[in-house]
């Protein structure tokens, strides 16, 4: 029989259990916070935050772990874009502007992320769950708190508007990028 010694949190049996997690679905969780907040630094002080509140919380969670510390991670993204302004700070002198990328699939990754950036907040959240993250219509409304019809909705608008994105318009070719 060997004993339980407890640690700040919980047993060790459950810490082992959050470490296991976390090496194992931490990079999809960042995958999941960068493309809500579409800045680096950000995403991982996001999964952070995430992680830190799972792990007080982790010895009532039953069943799914990933779903409950993905659902914390968009709870916490959305309280912060409630409470923060858009992060836009008046300056005197302009930043340098960012080099052209050359390769094409690169250049394609980043027309889509840069469109993907242009939605609102909400849509971008959608778009993330649903096609990113791979989620159904069901698990994104219930992890977002909303009906399926305003995942729909959204969705419907996010797509319209990513359909006349200039960045992911027709080239010169006549070829979709």
């Amino acid at each position: 029989m060997t004993a339980i010694a407890p640690v700040r949190g919980g047993p060790v049996d459950a810490r082992v259990d959050f470490d296991d997690f976390v090496a194992a679905r931490s990079q999809a969780l960042l995958r999941t916070a960068y493309l809500l907040t579409r800045d680096h630094g950000l995403a991982e002080d996001l999964l952070q935050t995430a992680l830190s509140k799972a792990w007080f919380a982790w010895s009532r969670v039953d069943g799914q772990p990933e779903a409950y510390v993905r659902k914390i991670l968009v709870n916490t993204y959305a309280s912060w874009w409630r409470r923060r302004w858009n992060g836009e700070r008046p300056t005197d002198e302009l930043p340098e502007p960012a080099a052209a990328d050359s390769t094409d699939s690169a250049g394609l990754r980043h027309d889509l992320s840069e469109a993907v950036g242009r939605l609102p907040r909400r849509q971008r959240a959608v778009v993330v769950l649903r096609y990113f993250e791979d989620l159904s219509e069901a698990e994104t409304a219930e992890l977002l708190g909303c009906s399926r019809g305003t995942v729909k909705s959204q969705l419907s608008k996010a797509l319209a508007k990513l359909r006349i994105d200039p960045a992911l318009a027709e080239e010169q070719t006549g070829e979709l990028r």
